[in-house]
């Protein structure tokens, strides 16, 4: 007789989704390999869902969500699962983008994490270790998932020009990343303005940070560091941020313009380009 892994739904979020997801399933009268059919996944990925082995995508819950008629029970489970996923020290950042009701934030290398495609958050994440890697990508994903709330958070990116020119993933990564950046011009919840490098010395010249702003709960401004990250409440740190937030969006193109270089450098250093003769190339 087979041994069926029991888990602990108090250990973890993701023990506690496997835990309703088995007992959902059997409440269906579904092997999983029947449950897996009707999802159009394996059986032995639903296994391993359903013993803690495996991080499940928000797409893979929705589509369990509307196979056994749970009401959303796994969908809202994913995003909690994918919040523990974090690394320790992001996860208060993951709760603060969620809380947030303005979101500010100054990059100087790369694209914000709310903002990344899915190649590109697979470029920056392999860099240095490619272990787990659709995992840690789903992860990221999942925190964009703010913008579908009812009252998502409004968004403000200066973003420096350099992060344009930054060949993250090679030219199709960063045409797709350009082209989603260029997919809010119309959004007036998420704003996009470039730093450029005629702004010369500014007032972010010492780092990336990031301002959240909420209704209820004070400011907080956060840094980060290699393996860690610095929020701070302090209200002399938060207004200093302020300031400094202020002159860089000052001293950054308007949104039109902005719109303007992302779609000049995306033309011109990732745009297909043709070989005499031959056929385009990336």
């Amino acid at each position: 007789m087979t041994q069926i892994h029991t888990l602990d739904p108090g250990a973890s979020p993701l023990d506690y989704y496997g835990y309703e997801l088995r007992r959902c399933r059997e409440a269906a009268g579904l092997t999983q390999k029947q449950l897996g059919d009707i999802l159009g996944y394996t059986a032995s990925l639903v296994g391993q869902i359903e013993t803690a082995r495996k991080v499940p995508t928000l797409e893979f819950s929705e589509r369990v969500d509307v196979a056994l008629e749970t009401g959303g029970l796994l969908s809202r489970l994913a995003v909690l699962v994918m919040r523990h996923q974090l690394p320790a020290w992001f996860q208060q950042v993951a709760e603060m983008e969620v809380r947030a009701a303005e979101i500010c934030s100054f990059q100087t290398q790369l694209i914000h994490g709310l903002l990344q495609t899915e190649d590109y958050v697979r470029a920056v994440l392999s860099a240095l270790d490619g272990s787990d890697l659709d995992d840690r990508t789903a992860v990221r994903l999942a925190r964009q998932r703010i913008f579908d709330k009812d009252e998502p958070p409004i968004l403000w990116a200066v973003i420096s020009e350099a992060a344009l020119y930054q060949k993250i993933g090679g030219a199709n990564v960063m045409r797709g990343q350009l082209l989603k950046l260029l997919a809010f011009e119309k959004n007036p919840r998420i704003n996009v303005q470039i730093l450029p490098f005629d702004a010369g010395a500014h007032a972010g010249l010492t780092g990336s940070f990031t301002l959240f702003r909420c209704r209820r709960d004070p400011d907080i401004v956060y840094t980060e560091g290699y393996g860690s990250g610095h929020p701070t409440a302090n209200p002399d740190t938060v207004m200093d941020c302020s300031l400094r937030y202020d002159h860089l969006q000052a001293a950054a193109l308007s949104l039109r313009d902005s719109a303007e270089l992302i779609r000049r450098v995306m033309e011109e250093r990732y745009g297909e380009q043709r070989v005499p003769g031959g056929d385009p190339v990336a």
